[in-house]
């Protein structure tokens, strides 16, 4: 399937045979400090950028500045995963009552898998700690951004690392070189 989204470019859908949804989420921390107004407070703000992709064809994708100015790389990961769960968890309910509104088999249901991807190890090791438990560096981050850990478990959602290289959701935080864009866009757009 072809979505015509330019003249010349669109976007390629080619679902795989697994019926899988995941998300791929990062943050540029700071990303615009210096290179703008350094006394404008929204340069030192983090972007969070994430794609929810459904059989690996994207359906929901969003980059936006964070509302909180995050301290370090970790905290402005971490921000961006609890960003990422308020559209991800809401998806997911919805689309498994339209799976069972449309009577997929129970089979396909039972092995149906939720998976964020996330390239920053202290952002993942924070994610995967039982709830009310945190870092050391990370106290100051309370309810605000722990609130979806309720949330992770093999049956529900499941948190794992991807490599840099592959983390699709790059090309929604930060301005990349033409090489790195063009790998990006091709494992996002097919193209």
């Amino acid at each position: 399937m072809y979505l015509k989204s330019t003249q010349d470019q669109g976007l390629i859908l080619k679902p795989t045979g697994r019926l899988d949804i995941d998300c791929y989420v990062d943050a540029d921390f700071a990303g615009l400090w210096p290179h703008e107004d350094k006394n404008d407070p929204t340069c030192v703000k983090s972007r969070t950028g994430f794609v929810i992709c459904i059989s690996d064809c994207p359906v929901i994708w969003s980059s936006k500045l964070q509302t909180d100015i995050a301290t370090s790389t970790m905290e402005a990961e971490y921000n961006g995963l609890s960003l990422c769960m308020r559209d991800l968890l809401p998806f997911k309910r919805l689309f498994l009552a339209v799976a069972n509104g449309i009577g997929l088999a129970d089979d396909v249901l039972t092995t149906f898998k939720t998976t964020v991807w996330e390239d920053n190890n202290g952002a993942l090791t924070l994610a995967k700690m039982e709830p009310g438990r945190m870092t050391p560096r990370s106290k100051h981050y309370a309810v605000k951004y722990h609130w979806f850990r309720s949330h992770l478990s093999p049956n529900q959602v499941e948190i794992d690392k991807i490599d840099t290289n592959l983390q699709k959701a790059d090309i929604f935080t930060k301005g990349l070189r033409t090489d790195k864009f063009r790998v990006i866009r091709k494992l996002l757009c097919g193209w």
